[in-house]
C-alpha cells in the first residue's frame, strides 16, 4: 500500500495518490495531470478511481483530463450533479482499489455534496479518512461558500456541518490519520495549521471545532465568526469543475505563444489584454513594461491572481523569466484562467534592448523610511490583511488592505506621498503596480515590508494583540 500526499504550497492545497496491488485511487487532482499517470506508471498500476470530495472553489480540478487520459472514473458523493460523466456514490458505498477498500461518507455543510474517503486496509482495519474542506487540521470548511447553490444560509449550513462532524467523523477510531484537502493559507478555512496531516483523536482534543461539550448553536458561532467575502473567482471555478473546462494541453499551447516586443506591443493594444509580469517585486520595481501587475510566481501567486482578477476569461499577456513560462502559465489555469494569450520573449530585458518604454516604482528600506519619518509626517498604508493590522502595526499607519483594492484606493490621495508596506514585500509591489496602471505615481515600496520595519526598531509598532482569524 502506498499513500502519496501531493501538497502545493501556492494553493495550500493537498491531492492524495493511493496504490495497492496494481491499481490506483486519486483523490482532489490538480488541473495538471501527467503527474499523477507518471507515478501510476513507475508503480506499473492502471488508475482505477478519481475520488472527488467536493466541487471545488478555490482551485480547477484535474478530474476530467486524469480519467479521459486514464481510463478512471470520476466519483462525487451525494447530491452532486456534474455535467460531464461521473458515477454518483451513495453514503456508505465501497469501492475496491487492489487490497483497499474507501468507504464513502457524506459529510454535507461545508456544501451539500461534500464527501469524505474513509480508507481501510485489508483486515478491514481503518487506516485514514480523506476529509476534503469537511475537516481541517485545526479547523473545519468555511460553510458560506455554498450558500446559493444550496439555498440555505451560513448558519443552516453551519448547522449540516455539525451534524456530519458529530454523526460521521468524531465516532470513527481515534488513531486513523486525518488527510485534508487544504492547509494553512487556503481562504476555504479561517484558522488551519501548518500541518497537513494529524491523528483523528488528536484533532478531538485541539481542533475548536471538534470539542466535545459544544454545541450546535456555540459552533454556529464561532466557525461564522470572523468571516470574510470569499475571492470572486471562488464561484466561477466551481462553475469549471461542475461543468467542465478546456484540456490542460490547449491551454498550454495557447499560453506558450512567443511574442517580440513589437508583437507583445501590439497585442496589448489591439486585445485589451492585461499585462501580468510574474518576476520578483524587487526586480519588476527598477523596471517594467507600463500599465503590467507585478504578482511574482514565487509566492502566493494563484490565489492573488483570483483575488485580484475577477474574470478568468480575462485575456492575459506574461512577462516572466524565460525558464518559467510554461510553469507560470500551468498555475494560472490551476485556478481557471485559461485565456493567457502569449509572453514576451526574451523577458523584459528583451522590451528595455528594443527601446521601448520603460516605467519603475521606487522602493526604501525600513531604515530609510525612518530617517525620512525622523524629520517629517510621513503617510504609510498597510495593504496586509485587516486581521493581521490588528494584530500589530506600525503607529498611525492606515490599513488599506490589498484584498479590496479599490476600495482601499480611495485613502489614496494623490496630492501625498505614501510609504507602502505589507508583511513581507510581496503585497505591498503588487498594490503599487495597481494603483500605478491606474495612474498614481505617488506611492514608496517600503522593502522587506513590516518584519523589516519591526527589525529595525526605528519606527513605533503598537503592541501584539493575538488574531482570532487568520481570513
Amino acid at each position: 500500500m502506498k499513500i502519496e500526499q501531493i501538497y502545493t504550497g501556492c494553493l495550500a492545497q493537498g491531492a492524495y495518490y493511493i496504490e495497492s496491488a496494481g491499481e490506483a485511487v486519486v483523490i482532489d487532482p490538480l488541473r495538471e495531470v501527467e503527474p499523477y499517470l507518471e507515478r501510476a506508471k513507475a508503480d506499473g498500476a492502471s488508475i482505477k478511481y478519481v475520488f472527488e470530495t467536493h466541487f471545488h472553489a478555490d482551485f480547477v480540478s484535474g478530474h476530467i483530463d486524469l480519467a479521459k487520459k486514464s481510463g478512471a472514473a470520476i466519483v462525487y458523493g451525494p447530491n452532486a450533479n456534474p455535467s460531464f460523466d461521473a458515477y454518483i456514490a451513495k453514503d456508505g458505498e465501497e469501492f475496491k482499489v487492489g487490497k483497499l477498500t474507501f468507504k464513502v461518507i457524506h459529510t454535507p455543510g461545508h456544501t451539500m455534496e461534500s464527501t469524505c474517503y474513509l480508507l481501510k486496509d485489508a483486515q478491514g482495519k481503518h487506516i485514514g479518512l480523506f476529509s476534503g474542506d469537511t475537516l481541517f487540521i485545526g479547523d473545519v470548511g468555511r460553510p458560506d461558500l455554498a450558500q446559493k447553490a444550496a439555498d440555505m444560509t451560513q448558519e443552516q449550513l453551519a448547522e449540516t456541518l455539525f451534524d456530519s462532524l458529530r454523526n460521521k467523523i468524531m465516532p470513527l477510531a481515534d488513531d486513523i490519520i486525518v488527510y485534508p484537502a487544504h492547509g494553512a493559507g487556503s481562504a476555504c478555512g479561517k484558522n488551519m495549521s501548518k500541518e497537513t496531516t494529524d491523528t483523528l483523536g488528536n484533532q478531538k482534543k485541539t481542533n475548536y471545532a471538534l470539542r466535545a461539550d459544544m454545541t450546535k448553536e456555540e459552533f454556529v458561532k464561532e466557525v461564522t465568526t470572523g468571516l470574510m467575502p470569499p475571492p470572486a473567482y471562488f464561484p466561477l471555478n466551481v462553475m469549471m469543475n461542475k461543468e467542465g473546462y478546456d484540456s490542460i494541453d490547449e491551454v498550454l499551447e495557447r499560453g506558450q505563444h512567443a511574442l517580440s516586443p513589437a508583437a507583445f506591443e501590439v497585442a496589448a493594444n489591439e486585445t485589451g489584454a492585461l499585462i501580468l509580469d510574474t518576476r520578483d517585486p524587487q526586480v519588476f520595481a527598477k523596471g517594467f513594461v507600463p500599465n503590467s501587475i507585478n504578482i511574482g510566481i514565487d509566492g502566493n501567486f494563484a490565489p492573488w491572481v483570483g483575488a485580484l482578477i475577477p474574470d478568468v476569461k480575462q485575456a492575459i499577456l506574461l512577462v516572466a523569466e524565460p525558464n518559467r513560462v510554461e510553469e507560470v502559465v500551468t498555475r494560472l489555469a490551476r485556478v481557471g484562467y485559461d485565456y493567457t494569450i502569449g509572453y514576451l520573449e526574451g523577458g523584459f530585458e528583451a522590451w528595455e534592448k528594443a527601446g521601448k518604454e520603460v516605467d519603475r516604482i521606487k522602493s526604501i528600506t525600513a531604515e530609510e523610511l525612518a530617517a525620512i519619518a525622523a524629520k517629517e509626517d510621513v503617510h504609510i498604508l498597510d495593504v496586509r490583511k485587516n486581521s493581521e493590522y490588528l494584530s500589530e502595526h506600525v503607529e498611525n499607519a492606515e490599513n488599506a488592505p490589498l484584498d479590496y483594492v479599490n476600495e482601499s484606493m480611495l485613502k489614496v490621495d494623490k496630492n501625498k506621498t505614501y510609504y507602502v508596506h505589507c508583511a513581507g514585500g510581496y503585497r505591498s509591489m503588487i498594490f503599487n503596480s495597481i494603483l500605478r496602471a491606474r495612474g498614481y505615481d505617488n506611492l514608496i515600496d517600503v522593502k522587506g515590508g513590516f518584519k523589516a520595519i519591526k527589525e529595525s526598531e526605528k519606527l513605533k509598532v503598537t503592541d501584539y494583540v493575538c488574531p482570532s482569524t487568520l481570513l
